[in-house]
């Protein structure tokens, strides 16, 4: 298995290992990196394994040549310890066709629990391997940074930095990451909004010498390691509800597009997904892409769930990838042009391309609010912002579809994480977990840093033990 950069417009590309891409997560050209050729999923040799054994599997498709299957099954093992349910990650029914994938059981009670907890050992073991220690850098709408610092905390060949934008995340996802007390994580609250830290993470890997000089790194899902772990729980799902004899579909709520395309690339594996529901919050570029072709940049617009505040969705570039029938130039062509005037350069064929891989639904505070609510009266579950927009999505699909099909919501949050809103809409407040109420009265640790990217620059060069060691 080889990987290639997105963006790469030579006729023969650069082609990559798997432990490179995962240490490297972003291409030096600033593309994405991509295989080459997706390995094929055997759905039908697989009968309910243990979540580990088939994490292992799963991951092993993309990274065998780099890790063994011992080793893989033993960092999985590790990964999914600390998990507070047995099946990691179950399913629950709502009604006749609908269900809640709950992806929070994990340390920092939220998906990206999942494929971190994974990276962190997958990280440990490659820079063992190679001596080598690196810095990672990434930006976070809220949950993907106190994730990685979870995973990441107190490692000896890892610096980790993450920047969210002050004032835009709940409390409780500010706090999970201000309060690790580790000495290589770093908490960096910036001046403006989510893409904006965006901005600067990949400023700072555009500078080559930087770039060198702390050996940057990325855990988000820019990193395809991300991808290939979040995989892992559309097979269990599907296969839990009958896969490959029926299919499923899946309702996603979606900031950068990461998770969603990773249910993609599952399908794309031989998953037999029917249907893959775009569900966005008013910040709706996705929607309004697949609608009618329209990828035109708007101010972004706080929200109740807060992860999805985003109008520039990085995974993207890999769809486009391959709407652009795997055209490096092309790419390079259309995502210097959509950042130049913020608009994507039409394409109607590319537009019609991705109307057959995904629908999409556009829920605002209101329809989420209305959806906790409802969810509640009629189940007497508490959900989160971010659920609450892929369940509407998910109601809205299969009030319109014909198809019999599983339909799986996605729970990407605990709601205790986001107590406000789930009190506003149910009269009720979440009960706080141990993991949470701890938090509360820790210190924080974090510096506010303006937007700009030579004040990020000096921040991290005077704390990184790389720079400090080589000096």
């Amino acid at each position: 298995m080889r990987y290639r950069s997105t963006r790469d417009a030579r006729p023969a590309p650069a082609i990559h290992s798997f432990e490179d891409v995962l240490l490297a997560g972003l291409a030096p050209d600033g593309g994405l990196y991509v295989p080459e050729t997706l390995p094929t999923l055997d759905v039908t040799a697989l009968s309910q394994p243990s979540y580990r054994d088939l994490a292992a599997h799963v991951v092993g498709l993309f990274a065998a040549q780099d890790f063994g299957e011992g080793e893989l099954r033993r960092l999985c093992e590790t990964a999914y310890a600390g998990f507070r349910h047995a099946a990691v990650t179950p399913l629950v029914q709502l009604d006749d066709r609908l269900w809640l994938l709950e992806l929070f059981h994990g340390p920092t009670l939220a998906f990206k629990d999942l494929a971190l907890q994974l990276l962190g050992q997958l990280f440990d073991a490659a820079l063992a391997r190679r001596g080598a220690r690196v810095t990672i850098v990434g930006a976070t709408s809220g949950d993907t940074g106190s994730a990685a610092l979870e995973a990441c905390r107190d490692r000896s060949a890892i610096d980790i930095f993450f920047l969210y934008p002050q004032g835009r995340i709940s409390e409780v996802q500010r706090r999970q990451m201000t309060t690790v007390a580790a000495a290589n994580c770093h908490a960096i609250a910036i001046d403006g909004t989510f893409d904006d830290c965006q901005d600067l993470v990949k400023a700072l890997f555009a500078d080559a010498s930087l770039r060198r000089e702390l050996s940057l790194s990325a855990m988000n899902s820019i990193n395809f390691a991300r991808i290939a772990a979040q995989i892992v729980y559309y097979v269990a799902a599907a296969v839990a509800l009958g896969a490959p004899d029926r299919a499923v579909s899946f309702a996603v709520p979606t900031g950068n597009f990461g998770n969603i395309y990773s249910a993609h690339v599952a399908r794309a594996m031989g998953l037999p997904i029917e249907r893959l529901v775009l569900a966005t919050n008013a910040n709706d570029i996705l929607a309004r892409y697949l609608a009618g072709g329209d990828m035109s940049l708007a101010d972004v617009t706080p929200s109740l769930s807060p992860s999805m505040d985003i109008q520039v969705a990085s995974n993207f570039e890999r769809l486009l990838f391959e709407l652009k029938g795997r055209n490096g130039a092309a790419v390079t062509q259309a995502i210097a042009a959509f950042r130049r005037d913020g608009v994507l350069p039409p394409d109607d064929q590319a537009w019609r391309s991705a109307g057959k891989l995904f629908a999409a639904h556009r829920v605002d505070d209101a329809a989420t609010l209305a959806e906790i609510g409802e969810t509640y009266r009629q189940t007497g579950m508490l959900i989160d912002p971010h659920t609450a927009v892929a369940v509407a999505a998910a109601r809205a699909h299969a009030a319109r579809d014909e198809d019999d099909a599983p339909l799986v919501a996605l729970a990407t949050a605990h709601p205790a994480k986001f107590p406000d809103a789930v009190a506003r809409a149910t009269g009720v407040r979440p009960p706080m977990p141990p993991v949470l109420a701890e938090i509360m009265d820790k210190p924080e640790r974090v510096a506010v840093l303006p937007n700009e990217v030579g004040a990020v620059t000096r921040f991290i060069r005077e704390r990184s033990r790389l720079r400090r060691r080589a000096a």
